[in-house]
């Protein structure tokens, strides 16, 4: 008898179909049924919050366009210049300068200038105010501007003024839009612009000009 007694407790134990499961069952099917949608959400949103908290490299940016400001001053300065083999060809000095990088231009007060040339012959010019390019082959003289190219031997002294000059050192020319006067010797031009070349030594005037001549003495330097 004792055998049939272990088969019924056994059946007893287990729930019937027609019985309500007990409620660990249920949270253990309900767990069972949505586990994979629970995995994916924890993955989808383990996925956002890495997307959202890992560093983005920036790309580059657009480079801001340079303002027109002195990025470094010198004062009481002077500059020189030297050609390929060694010789000096020109010095700039002035009380200020101010150079600006969105133009690569120097901006001098009381600019003087000493610019040697090819045939030796040395030119001085000075302003109120230059503006010269970053290398230092041009300068354009404002403001009682004057260019003196040094008397010779052969030759008189060379002599511009006006408002406004603009020197090239390095092809020795000098040109002006606005009135100069120019002296050589006993003689002046007074003319509404000009431009000069050393190398050619030719003078081209501009606009309307005036000119005043006095007699040359024997004794003086060719004109």
């Amino acid at each position: 008898m004792a055998a049939p007694l272990a088969g019924v407790t056994a059946a007893a134990d287990r729930p019937s179909a027609g019985t309500e499961q007990p409620w660990r069952w249920r949270v253990l099917e309900f767990f069972s049924a949505y586990l994979p949608l629970l995995m994916m959400a924890l993955l989808a949103l383990g996925t956002w919050w890495l997307v959202k908290n890992t560093p983005v490299i920036e790309r580059d940016r657009a480079a801001a366009p340079l303002r027109h400001e002195p990025d470094y001053e010198m004062r009481n300065f002077s500059v020189q210049r030297f050609g390929a083999q060694g010789p000096l060809k020109a010095q700039i000095d002035g009380d200020a300068l101010r150079h600006y990088p969105d133009t690569d231009t120097v901006e001098i007060d009381n600019v003087r200038v000493r610019a040697i040339g090819a045939d030796g012959r040395i030119t001085y010019a000075s302003a109120r105010r230059g503006i010269a390019n970053g290398a230092g082959t041009e300068v354009q003289l404002l403001g009682g501007a004057q260019v003196v190219s040094e008397a010779t031997p052969t030759a008189p002294a060379l002599d511009f003024r006006g408002e406004f000059l603009h020197a090239f050192l390095d092809t020795e020319r000098v040109k002006s839009h606005l009135p100069v006067t120019v002296t050589r010797g006993d003689t002046q031009v007074f003319a509404e612009g000009m431009e000069y070349s050393h190398l050619d030594r030719l003078i081209q005037f501009s606009g309307r000009m005036r000119a005043s001549f006095q007699p040359r003495s024997p004794k003086d330097p060719a004109r």
